[in-house]
């Protein structure tokens, strides 16, 4: 039984079995050596999670709905440009299939891998997106890419390692991997605890910060390029920013000193480009 349990509790990251911590009122394993966070309870395998009710009930009502979505798609397709003009890209969960559309319009070859039939079927039938349907690990190493972008996606998937060996193995040499996780290092985290949205522990099995994050793609074989977060309201068109403004502009400034959307580590959302690292395969 107590080899059963260690097993369970070993740490993704640096490998220790055991030892754990429990966080957040159980909610989460907390691993005493390196600090890397994650869901204590095993979650249904992802085909079984995210169907219609998904999108319906699971607080991504909005993921077909036009507006916000295009106005988020915008602001990171500008980001990801900001440092590399992708030649063929891949995006891994591209839910509804937005940031494509904002790819394919920007010029770029965009396709998409997404393990959702409801989300992939919108995107291929009302965005005319070249989507497929299944688990990014079994379906890119058939295709090839020098970028592929996975936004709010390694969270939720059964094994960071494995998804990001597939990346690595479907890009070309010195490829780029663009990520957008929940930061679970930042204000809004601390200040809410248990409250705080990011956590959602029946569907975000692995909580990241910068460091756990960058040491995990260090370890899979890339070198991170550019490493920020950005605030929630980062991705809100202006009026809901102005709705919005007494419950999370002044908790964000009160914990950042300063009224910027972006912070190096407070900030909601943690991003990361990183470049696949060839001298790993040497």
């Amino acid at each position: 039984m107590r080899l059963d349990r260690i097993e369970l509790v070993r740490c993704q990251l640096c490998g220790r079995a055991g030892g754990d911590s429990p966080a957040l009122d159980g909610l989460m394993w907390s691993c005493p050596e390196c600090g890397f966070v994650w869901t204590a309870r095993q979650a249904p395998p992802p085909e079984e999670l995210y169907d219609e009710d998904y999108f319906a009930t699971g607080g991504y009502d909005d993921y077909f709905r036009a507006q916000p979505r295009r106005f988020e798609a915008a602001r990171r397709l500008r980001w990801l440009l900001s440092v590399v003009r992708p030649t063929v890209l891949l995006e891994a969960g591209c839910a509804g299939g937005y940031f494509l559309e904002a790819a394919h319009r920007a010029g770029l070859t965009a396709s998409g891998i997404e393990i959702s039939e409801a989300a992939s079927r919108f995107a291929r039938d009302h965005l005319h997106m070249p989507v497929r349907t299944g688990h990014f690990e079994t379906i890119a190493p058939t295709l090839t890419a020098d970028t592929i972008c996975a936004f709010h996606v390694l969270e939720h998937v059964e094994d960071p390692r494995a998804f990001l060996h597939t990346a690595h193995t479907t890009l070309t040499p010195g490829g780029w991997l663009a990520l957008e996780v929940p930061n679970i290092a930042s204000a809004a985290a601390r200040r809410l605890g248990t409250a705080w949205p990011g956590l959602q522990p029946r569907y975000h099995r692995w909580h990241f910060t910068p460091t756990t994050l960058t040491q995990l793609l260090h370890q899979s074989g890339f070198d991170v390029i550019r490493q920020d977060t950005v605030f929630s309201r980062f991705y809100w068109r202006p009026a809901a920013r102005l709705r919005h403004a007494r419950d999370l502009l002044i908790a964000d400034v009160a914990a950042s000193g300063s009224p910027r959307v972006t912070h190096p580590q407070l900030g909601d959302l943690l991003r990361i480009i990183a470049r696949r690292d060839d001298r790993s395969m040497s």
